[in-house]
Parts: structure tokens; C-alpha cells; sequence
């Protein structure tokens, strides 16, 4: 099925030219091996990439609008799966001030680390082994009402429409931790983006971590979390190496970008002739 599917990728005008093995493998765990909803949901993902390039395609993990998302904020993919062969990432604030928060640039660094991450194997002990499912933690801790306003409602959509329709691997629980008693405003203003289904998976843990340990492994978590991953500085230190050893891939168009028609086939259609 991986063969014929590769081969129909290759030749489908509406996808970019290349595909690394292990992003096909995940798409085609995602739909539990139905060939024909796998290409449904690839042909989505490269539509919505190319619909949004400033996202998804015109991008650098080494420039400045990078930089300055890493240097206030960790994306990070924690190491290892659960129990139930999740991958957990976290997210979370190292700088309160709000003016340094830049809501599309860090929304393209988060696909970077996430595109980074799809060609990694999950477990490289264990390389026939993919995560099947995706676990995020976002700390909410020094979030305020001046971050939730410096939102782009057009990313705010463009992101959560990507994670609800296109991402390669099934999303199955969001935890917000540290959550804020202002909780209900925040909530207010991202809710109308998000399906009932998505907003099912979501829980709020407002009193403590323990009740996160009931869901996420505690050892999977950095150890300024409770756990024994490693520190954040550590594992802020993989990421970027990892990011660095991807960027060629990243920055690629061969792997991402649509080409129109007309350059694609070399000459232009019409409808008439």
C-alpha cells in the first residue's frame, strides 16, 4: 500500500513533488491504513500548506522571527511515547511580556518543530514503531488578557483548522495546565474556532499538576515539571539541533509547495481553447 501510495503522490499534480517515507507511513496510520481517506486527508494537508505559505512554506528555523519565538517561548517534543503510544510536546511561556509574543511567527515555528518532528522517529530503539496519537500540554502560566489580544484571528483559524483537518497524526488530549482565573475569558475568545470534538479532548487542570500525572506519564515530563526527561534547557537544546539538522528539509519546496499548472506541465490551460 506504502509503494502505490508513493507512486500516486508522485504523479498527483495537486501534491509537491517529494515526500519523505516515514510523513507517508503517518498519514497512513493516521486513517488506519484506508488508502483511500489517506489521500484524502494528504491532498488537505498540502491545500491548506499552500493556501498559507507564510506558515507552512516561506520559512527558516535560523532567522530572526524564529529566533525571537524560541528565545521567549519552548516548543517542545518530550521524549518517548505513553503507555497508549502517544508523543507528547509541550508548550509553554519563558518570558511573560506580552510585546514579545507574534502570534503568526510563532504559529510557523510551532509547524517547524512539528514538521521536524514527523520525519523523527518516535522511538528510534524501536524504529517500526509510530505514535498513535499526539498529547499537547500548554502551561498557561504568565498568560494575561494582553497576550490573548495580540491573537490574529487568520492564524487563530488557519492553525486550529490545520490541527482539526490535516495533521498527519491523531490529536488525542490537550491539557492546559497553570490555567489563570480569567480562565473563562480566554476560553471565550478561541472557543468559536474549535470543533465540539476538539474541545472534548481538552482539559483545564487549575489546581495542580497531580492531576495532569493521571493522564501523562510522570517521567515524560521535564524535570521543572515534576518529571525525569531532562531539563528544559536540555531538551530546548535537542530541539534546536534537530531543527538545524532539518532545516534544508524545511526550507525545501520540493517538499511542500504546490506548483501551479501551468508550471508543473510546462505551459499554461484553458478553459477554451
Amino acid at each position: 500500500d506504502l509503494k502505490a501510495l508513493l507512486e500516486w503522490f508522485q504523479a498527483n499534480e495537486k501534491l509537491p513533488q517529494e515526500i519523505e517515507p516515514l510523513l507517508l507511513r503517518r498519514f497512513y496510520q493516521c486513517m488506519f491504513g484506508d488508502v483511500e481517506e489517506t489521500k484524502k486527508l494528504i491532498e488537505v494537508n498540502y491545500a491548506l500548506r499552500n493556501r498559507h505559505p507564510h506558515l507552512f512554506i516561506q520559512r527558516d528555523p535560523l532567522d530572526d522571527d524564529s529566533r525571537r519565538t524560541f528565545d521567549y517561548a519552548d516548543i517542545l517534543p518530550l521524549p518517548g511515547l505513553t503507555p497508549e503510544k502517544y508523543k507528547v510536546s509541550l508548550y509553554c511561556f519563558r518570558d511573560f511580556e506580552p510585546s514579545k509574543m507574534h502570534h503568526t511567527e510563532d504559529t510557523r515555528a510551532f509547524f517547524m518543530v512539528s514538521d521536524c518532528r514527523f520525519v523523527t522517529l518516535d522511538d528510534p530503539a524501536h524504529p517500526e514503531i509510530l505514535s498513535e496519537g499526539e498529547v499537547q500540554i500548554f502551561d498557561m502560566k504568565g498568560t494575561t488578557m494582553r497576550h490573548i489580544s495580540r491573537l490574529t484571528i487568520s492564524t487563530l483559524r488557519a492553525y486550529i483548522k490545520f490541527l482539526q483537518l490535516a495533521f498527519p497524526v491523531r490529536l488525542r488530549a490537550i491539557h492546559m495546565v497553570n490555567c489563570p482565573t480569567y480562565l473563562d475569558r480566554i476560553v471565550s475568545v478561541v472557543k468559536p474556532f474549535i470543533s465540539d470534538e476538539v474541545f472534548k479532548l481538552i482539559r483545564f487542570h487549575t489546581v495542580s499538576m497531580d492531576s495532569l500525572y493521571e493522564f501523562v506519564p510522570r517521567q515524560m515530563l521535564p524535570e521543572e515539571y515534576g518529571g525525569s526527561a531532562g531539563s528544559l534547557v536540555n531538551l530546548r537544546a535537542e530541539t534546536h539541533k534537530a531543527l538545524v539538522e532539518h532545516r534544508a528539509y524545511l526550507m525545501n519546496p520540493n517538499q511542500w509547495l504546490v506548483a501551479k499548472p501551468e508550471k508543473r506541465n510546462g505551459h499554461s490551460w484553458r478553459f477554451f481553447k
